[in-house]
């Protein structure tokens, strides 16, 4: 997740400020935002590695108070969180002054308390921490944040502007995709004389706008101003999804996560989450756009929870190739793009075959390059398209297939990855015989394993089945002999790291919960384990089993697997 310490070149970052490394009493520091690993997008739909990583956001504090507005003329008016023009021709009186104040007053100061597991020692959990973002105010009595403002957290709690109590939050959900989380507070006193920031629409090119929030270099809120100047799918770090987003040339740095992004007329249009940290790039910073903030509040209360947003499980390929089309029996008024891998496990793996040219999606034709018309003079990939969707509705398309055109009525569904982006909060799996422990791979137990650059120094079989292996049921999972814990029983085998298990006994390993299954019963002479690289481990039964107390108990480890295994 986010880790303080890096330094490296290129990197959007995500924005909770860690006390850790910048706490509030501690003086400003010149770049502290938190960094996270991300693959950015591949060409033509393509999963790939990313070149590129992000940084976190974060608020601070500092707002001056306004001044009186000359009579007849017309002045930017200090709001909550955006200059409102007050038209000419008129005096101007506080009263209209005050209308647009309470907005900046509904941006609030989040202070969380995580303790994260030990993806490494899963059996026990890391030291707690603290960080300091930011958040506002909505209706309903709610607050948004950043989603990894409050990840594996313990304890949530808010302070408002000019507040010197601290109130408890209750965490509703979280959005991991989407990066936001929605919080209440229970006590009434919390919402007295703060009026909900009101949401914009998606603002054009070069309108102004205003990121209000607390981040690293002081304890009051602090604004910061500048221009959208690009609209496009971009790669959120903390969901490893791409999404709608808006890059600002304000600055956003540590703290300023979950702060609101308002426009000139004082309503929100955004909330602050990453950043570009590049030698060459100054002042790049990404806000999470309205379209995306309603559908996770839309979802939330549809659902009584968050679903998520559903992709289209297909990689596809761009056919901007006269020949190409020519070969694939396209006309020359056909445009789309082609699929080149269905996801087994998705929806569309009923009706969408390899080789298909998709036409359209819902209606939109997708041109050659996989974009769609988005607004005047604009245009964007067909993702977004099915990005405004939700968990379990259909879409009609439209599919070139032997010169014929097909229509499918597809349910959209979320993505089922074979290594897992998140634990979404419950503890990591792990099972452990005869010293071996063995674990599930994912995306943070890689992180754990090899630090943020795990995609450089991780084992290559390992990436290449992150990056491009689909998996075949729902439940699979890509199960490892994370470690080996020295004892007399496996002499020889101490050096297997984070290897892969194939098989046990002859029988294909599907997932952790299989492993355990098949182990426990085993009524053979030998527990036989192969490995990826053509390894094998062979250990007498009766002597394994035996031999794992006495193994559990030299490394003070409670249970010989995790609670959810026990069931």
């Amino acid at each position: 997740m986010d880790d303080p310490s890096s330094t490296s070149k290129g990197k959007r970052k995500r924005g909770r400020k860690h006390k850790a490394a910048a706490e509030n009493h501690a003086p400003a520091s010149p770049v502290a935002a938190t960094a996270a690993d991300n693959p950015a997008p591949a060409a033509a739909g393509r999963r790939g590695r990313k070149s590129r990583r992000h940084e976190a956001l974060a608020d601070a504090d500092g707002s001056r108070p306004p001044s009186p507005p000359r009579r007849g003329e017309a002045k930017p008016v200090a709001n909550g969180g955006g200059d409102a023009v007050v038209e000419a021709g008129g005096p101007v009186g506080w009263d209209e002054v005050a209308r647009v104040v309470p907005s900046m007053d509904a941006v609030v100061k989040v202070f969380c308390v995580h303790t994260e597991p030990n993806f490494s020692l899963p059996w026990q959990r890391k030291r707690q921490y603290s960080s300091s973002s930011s958040g506002f105010i909505i209706g309903g009595r709610r607050v948004l944040t950043n989603a990894h403002s409050v990840e594996h957290y313990t304890q949530v709690k808010l302070k408002k502007r000019g507040s010197d109590t601290k109130y408890l939050a209750t965490v509703l959900a979280i959005g991991t995709e989407c990066d936001i989380a929605l919080l209440t507070v229970d006590d009434d006193e919390f919402w007295e004389g703060v009026l909900p920031v009101e949401f914009g629409s998606l603002p054009a090119l070069q309108d102004a706008v205003t990121v209000v929030g607390y981040p690293i270099g002081g304890d009051t809120i602090s604004v910061t101003s500048g221009v959208v100047s690009r609209i496009e799918i971009l790669s959120y770090v903390h969901g490893s999804t791409e999404l709608l987003g808006l890059q600002i040339d304000a600055a956003i740095n540590s703290g300023n996560s979950g702060g609101p992004a308002f426009n000139d007329r004082g309503k929100c249009v955004g909330i602050a989450f990453q950043s570009l940290k590049h030698e060459d790039a100054e002042n790049i910073g990404y806000v999470i756009p309205t379209p995306v903030i309603m559908h996770f509040i839309q979802d939330y209360e549809k659902s009584g929870e968050y679903t998520g947003f559903p992709i289209l499980g297909i990689e596809w390929q761009k056919m901007e190739n006269p020949d190409l089309r020519k070969a694939m029996g396209m006309k020359p008024d056909q445009k789309g793009v082609r699929v080149r891998r269905v996801e087994p496990t998705a929806p569309e793996s009923g009706c969408l075959q390899p080789s298909d040219i998709i036409l359209s999606f819902d209606g939109i034709d997708i041109a050659n390059d996989g974009t769609v018309p988005f607004r005047h003079g604009e245009r964007i990939g067909f993702s977004y398209l099915v990005s405004q969707k939700y968990t379990g509705e259909k879409a009609l398309v439209k599919v070139l297939r032997n010169s014929k055109v097909h229509e499918f009525k597809i349910k959209l569904a979320t993505h089922k990855r074979l290594v897992a982006a998140h634990v979404k909060g419950r503890p990591p799996s792990y099972y452990i015989v005869a010293g071996f422990v063995f674990a599930a791979v994912s995306v943070p137990y890689l992180r754990s394993e090899y630090g943020k650059d795990y995609e450089y120094d991780a084992p290559v079989k390992l990436l290449v089945k992150h990056l491009h292996a689909m998996a075949q049921s729902p439940d699979e999972q890509l199960v490892v002999v994370s470690q080996v814990l020295v004892a007399d029983i496996n002499i020889g085998y101490e050096e297997i790291v984070n290897t892969q298990v194939l098989a046990f006994n002859g029988q294909p390993v599907k997932n952790l919960k299989n492993l355990v299954s098949m182990v426990e019963n085993c009524k053979d002479e030998f527990l036989k384990f192969d490995l990826e690289y053509d390894q094998i481990v062979v250990l007498e039964t009766k002597t394994a089993k035996a031999a794992t107390q006495d193994i559990l108990t030299t490394h003070c480890i409670p249970s010989a697997m995790s609670d959810d295994l026990k069931t």
